[in-house]
């Protein structure tokens, strides 16, 4: 008798460690999160380029922070070194900046903009553009500038 409660004891035991062995685990395997994560993220780095107006511009540098964003995407007027004007990405003419400005701003639910200049372009020119989206409907103008540019203040930025 006694011999058979020994080997009970023993089947139990044997038992215990094979349930121990196959059953559920209690940790989480995160490796393959992971994976998706660096996957998604190399998404994102590759296409965040291509996210900003095609139009190569030489902007001015300053030590100004950014604007928080928006939920409408801002207007972006671009002033090329060259004196041409664009909205978006489409050539204007001056002459006809002003109703194309009437009739983007007839459309939109915000007058914010962006406006994007050359460093090369004369301060007059520029203020002749800001006029023209004044007139346009569009009374919240952002200047665009790079970041990292002279502080004034004798530190570099």
């Amino acid at each position: 008798m006694g011999a058979g409660i020994q080997q009970r004891a023993a089947d139990d035991v044997r038992r215990r460690r094979r349930r121990g062995r196959g059953g559920a685990m209690a940790e989480i395997n995160v490796t393959p999160m992971v994976d998706v994560m660096l996957v998604l993220l190399i998404i994102f780095m590759v296409a965040a380029p291509l996210l900003i107006p095609g139009v190569e511009v030489n902007l001015p540098e300053t030590a100004a922070e950014a604007l928080p964003s928006e939920q409408e995407e801002p207007l972006t007027v671009t002033m090329l070194a060259d004196g041409s004007v664009q909205i978006q990405t489409t050539p204007v003419e001056a002459a006809a900046l002003v109703p194309r400005l009437q009739a983007i701003a007839a459309e939109r639910s915000g007058d914010k903009v962006f406006l994007r200049a050359d460093g090369s372009i004369p301060y007059e020119r520029v203020m002749q553009v800001m006029g023209a989206l004044n007139a346009g409907g569009f009374r919240s103008i952002a200047l665009v500038t790079d970041s990292g540019g002279p502080r004034l203040d004798g530190q570099d930025g």
